[in-house]
């Protein structure tokens, strides 16, 4: 049975549940919803207080007075009452009875009170049963009235309470002049009073209010604090500063794009730093390989200048080998030229689809003489002769070209270079592989590097420029494609890999 009610009420609680958590989850997520929301749970707070306070100061500030307005107010109206009666009647001294039935009709409504009519000279001429004396001093009256008719309420006192008010109010009869006067205690009424604290209970709401809020928003003014400083560490130039992510909402997102920016200006700084030192290697490099060619051409044009050569011959080889130096000078600026253009990304690309496998053939059949000459031979195993793709054939020629001369020229003699066409997804694949010296993984990675050599002994004078990878990656990296070099079991075996052509 209770299993039973406790599912029936979580049932009946899921969808408040779920209104609960979508609510909670828009809030954490939007600043400006906790902010209304804040600023909704503050007013609450604010009316609850000015609500509880109001009351407690009203009751705290609750007050009464003893009030005789009213029961002077009768005493009066009954004398008044009897005075017009008589007036309209136009009754005489000598109408005894319907004189003493009148006042005995006013009488019974409150015996408490004594009524009675007196003459100008003060003798009493009519009364009722609780009247006992005579005669009166009606100036005295008049005087103690004239007192009394101020009166209007006293602070609680007995004695104030039980002093006695008389109304007097003249008589006109058709024979002569008299004075009803009704004497009696005025009947107490108790009147409750308030003052008036609602100033201070909204005084003490919007305290609450604003300390309230800032209470609540205390922890986002101080993460907003916190993003500030880590801006300032930033601009001061600590790019390592990282601001703490907290929460879900517009802040943790500043936050992160504060610290992508971060990271960014990182990341350009350490190019701009790669790139000027890429730039002195080059410089570097450069001078140091052309500086040696140059060496030499300058000594033996020398030698021919001051004439110190023993025969024509002789001559003829200074000639020759200064010659063959200004070639591989003019070998090594022109590679330089073509770095620097195939690492720009604007170069122009003259894109047409190719069969890559009739491009390699022809490539192929051009080298056979020169790895005749070098005792090796090209053969070719996965071969695909459909791949098409998208490139600038006399770009993407240069390419081939350089990884099969290389593999010609390093390969272990005599050798074999293998070449494969395949294709692998959307992506035409090239290897080209050649049996070689162990190389580790470093200088794998090394080998696109500009002026680097994988035999150190080897220089612009005794192999090639230093640049034919790096331009090799350069083109390959134009036509959104990627290369790479493995070493496995003896063979270094290089991957082009492009983006085939669509089919039409």
């Amino acid at each position: 049975m209770k299993n039973r009610i406790k599912r029936l009420f979580n049932k009946i609680m899921k969808p408040f549940k779920y209104i609960y958590k979508l609510i909670s989850y828009k809030v954490k997520k939007s600043l400006r919803l906790e902010l209304i929301f804040t600023f909704g749970l503050c007013f609450l707070m604010a009316i609850m207080t000015f609500i509880i306070t109001n009351s407690y100061l009203t009751r705290a500030s609750k007050y009464s007075e003893i009030n005789y307005e009213k029961g002077i107010n009768e005493i009066y109206d009954y004398s008044l009452s009897i005075s017009n009666e008589i007036n309209s009647q136009k009754l005489k001294i000598e109408d005894k009875d319907t004189i003493e039935e009148l006042i005995d009709r006013h009488w019974s409504m409150d015996k408490n009170n004594k009524i009675f009519i007196a003459n100008t000279d003060g003798k009493i001429l009519f009364k009722v049963e609780n009247v006992e004396v005579e005669k009166v001093d009606i100036f005295e009256i008049i005087k103690n009235n004239i007192q009394l008719q101020n009166i209007k309420s006293y602070e609680y006192d007995y004695d104030v309470g039980r002093k006695e008010f008389v109304s007097i109010n003249p008589l006109i009869f058709e024979n002569g002049k008299a004075y009803v006067i009704v004497q009696g205690i005025p009947r107490a009424e108790t009147i409750y009073y308030t003052k008036d604290r609602s100033v201070s209970a909204f005084l003490l709401a919007v305290i609450v209010f604003i300390f309230g809020f800032l209470f609540i928003t205390k922890r986002k003014m101080n993460y907003i604090e916190e993003i500030s400083k880590g801006l300032l560490q930033i601009s001061k130039g600590n790019l390592d500063y990282r601001v703490k992510r907290v929460g879900n909402d517009e802040l943790a997102l500043l936050a992160d794009n504060i610290n992508y920016m971060a990271k960014e200006l990182t990341d350009k700084i350490e190019k701009e730093r790669k790139i000027e030192k890429a730039k002195n290697d080059l410089i570097t490099n450069v001078s140091h390989d052309l500086r040696t060619p140059l060496t030499s051409i300058m000594g033996y044009l020398g030698l021919i200048k001051e004439k110190k050569f023993k025969s024509e011959k002789e001559l003829m080889e200074y000639a020759s080998v200064a010659y063959n130096k200004s070639e591989k000078l003019k070998n090594l600026i022109q590679d330089l030229f073509s770095y620097t253009k195939y690492s720009n990304d604007r170069v122009e690309l003259n894109k047409q689809k190719i069969i890559l496998a009739e491009l390699l053939d022809q490539l192929i059949e051009e080298l056979v003489p020169i790895c005749e000459e070098n005792k090796v031979s090209i053969n070719k195993y996965a071969w695909d002769s459909e791949i098409v793709s998208e490139i600038d054939a006399d770009k993407m020629v240069r390419v081939f070209e350089n990884l099969i001369m290389n593999a010609i020229r390093y390969s272990i003699k005599p050798g074999e270079i293998k070449i494969n066409l395949y294709k692998e997804r959307v992506f035409s694949m090239v290897s080209i592989s050649n049996k070689s010296e162990e190389i580790s993984k470093d200088n794998l990675k090394k080998l696109f590097d500009r002026f680097y050599r994988l035999d150190k002994s080897r220089t612009a004078s005794t192999g090639g420029s230093g640049l034919g990878l790096a331009i090799a990656k350069s083109i390959v990296e134009l036509h959104k494609g990627s290369i790479w070099a493995e070493y496995q079991k003896g063979y270094i075996t290089f991957y082009i890999k492009l983006i085939m052509a669509e089919d039409e």
